[in-house]
């Protein structure tokens, strides 16, 4: 079976760049001719270090690692000092147990030759170096994000993660997502928007340092939000229609948002995998992000991603929401126009002239329509009969657009081109009555708003007296001493200082 190799690289300026492949001598010679890529402008390179695998998914983990390690721990793992790695591991003192890759070889590597630095051992280890374990190497490849793999199917070069902002870097990233060609450019969003997402309060403070410094450079991109229930097809069509995007011309990001586990907290963060085509594209970005419990159908940081990704030079950020029902309408306040995408067969008129996410909607979309013609046409029908009535009540006159029903096959890709028609009319109509700057407007607003909410929620949590009265108003909850409605209006007059209060 042929093995895949870990590898890192010594750059022109001193930084490093770390990769895998199945053939290491194929992959530098890439890195020597290659004209794109982290390292094409940093040449000559300098292989420094490799460690070979009996699996790509051991190979996966142990790069993504060496990615998120120190400077320091990357030089000791060059002179094979793995007693050193292991004393600036981040999590010293979790147990330290074998990973299932043991028959790893590593050894200390100059230029293409190899010194191997001793013979196996039983327990697994190599020489100095040894085997990875979990203390190291900090988990699971099932932990391992979709963008992880390699992109040699495609002949493009993966540059290295860069190690975590620092005040001092802050400005360089700015520049990158600014400025830097593409791959470099998204490796910026990247690191942005997860220190937007980051719950640290340092972490937040620079977050709003960067949003505030990117802010001059945003709003020339079209926000289409796009939801629908789960199943009906939303990831198939974002790949096509981005797909044909590209073809016009634009640059596209795509924001997808996958629901949190309520048992487990976590989420599986797999939309890129609909996407493969698109997925791959240098004039594409796409982003899961786990919903982390937020309601409404996206997660608590979209709006500050779409602006990361606007002042990059997308010219066109679509927002997925997860699969939802008929209240989850956040997507609407944040987008230029809200495309909700409906199946055959998927209720009577009733069902269509509910309110809540369908009168909301500025365009429904049928897909599937391939599946059965008679019941995407009674379907259109319906919807476009439902649309006019909730027409009546919602302005639209005014604005003058009347959302419409069309249906597509996604996965036949029929019906993108007639689907972008509709979109650029609806943009001309709702910029020459000013109706798009409005929204806008409104958006900034509410968006104000939901982080004052947010920020209260928080402030309540760590309120020192809350904290000090909330187990014991708890335990009266669960025991049936105390309404809940009680308990909550006394933890809120503890919140404002009026603990004595509560507390009586």
């Amino acid at each position: 079976m042929r093995p895949f190799f870990v590898y890192l690289l010594k750059c022109s300026d001193d930084s490093y760049y770390c990769g895998h492949t199945d053939n290491i001598e194929a992959r530098l010679q890439q890195h020597d001719t290659s004209e794109s890529g982290y390292t094409s402008t940093r040449k000559p390179v300098e292989l420094v270090w490799q460690g070979e695998f009996e699996t790509r998914e051991g190979a996966i983990t142990f790069e993504q690692q060496i990615k998120g390690w120190s400077r320091a721990k990357k030089e000791a793992l060059i002179v094979g000092d793995w007693s050193r790695i292991q004393e600036l591991a981040k999590s010293k003192n979790k147990p330290v147990r074998p990973e299932p890759f043991d028959k790893l070889r590593t050894g200390f590597v100059k230029g293409s030759q190899q010194i191997r630095s001793g013979p196996s051992t039983s327990s697994g280890r190599t020489g100095a170096l040894g085997a990875p374990t979990n203390a190291d190497i900090g988990g699971h490849p099932s932990t391992l994000r979709q963008d992880s793999f390699d992109s040699a199917q495609d002949g493009r070069l993966r540059q290295a993660q860069p190690e975590r902002v620092g005040v001092s870097e802050r400005s360089d990233l700015i520049g990158r997502i600014l400025h830097a060609e593409a791959i470099v450019q998204r490796r910026a969003i990247a690191k942005a928007i997860t220190l937007l997402e980051s719950t640290r309060a340092d972490h937040r403070a620079q977050g709003d340092e960067l949003l505030t410094a990117l802010l001059p450079h945003t709003g020339k991109a079209f926000r289409l939000g796009i939801s629908g229930v789960p199943g009906v097809g939303k990831s198939t069509f974002i790949e096509v229609l981005g797909l044909y995007l590209i073809k016009q011309g634009h640059r596209v990001a795509v924001l997808t948002i996958d629901p949190s586990s309520t048992v487990s907290g976590g989420s599986i963060l797999g939309d890129k995998t609909r996407m493969e085509m698109l997925s791959v594209h240098e004039k594409a970005y796409i982003r899961p992000s786990p919903s982390s419990g937020t309601l409404g159908g996206v997660a608590e940081k979209t709006r500050e991603a779409m602006l990361v990704c606007e002042a990059a030079g997308y010219d066109v950020v679509m927002v997925e929401t997860v699969g939802v029902g008929q209240s989850e309408t956040a997507v609407a306040n944040m987008t230029d126009m809200f495309v909700l995408m409906q199946l055959p067969n998927a209720g009577d008129d009733l069902q269509a002239i509910k309110k809540g996410v369908m009168e909301l909607a500025d365009l429904v979309v049928i897909n599937k329509a391939d599946i059965d013609a008679i019941a995407a046409q009674r379907a259109q029908l319906q919807i476009t009969s439902a649309m006019q009535l909730l027409g009546m009540f919602s302005g639209y006159v005014e604005t003058n657009w009347h959302p419409k029903a069309i249906q597509l096959s996604a996965l036949k890709g029929e019906g993108v081109e007639p689907f972008w028609a509709q979109v650029l009319d609806f943009k001309a109509r709702q910029t020459a009555n000013g109706k798009f700057a409005s929204r806008r407007q409104q958006q900034s607003l509410s968006w104000m708003w939901e982080r004052i909410d947010a920020g209260l929620k928080q402030a309540f949590r760590q309120n020192p007296d809350v904290s000090t009265l909330l187990p014991i108003l708890t335990a009266q909850v669960v025991s049936g001493q105390l309404p809940a409605s009680t308990a909550a209006r006394n933890l809120l007059f503890a919140q404002s200082n009026r603990a004595p209060v509560a507390i009586k």
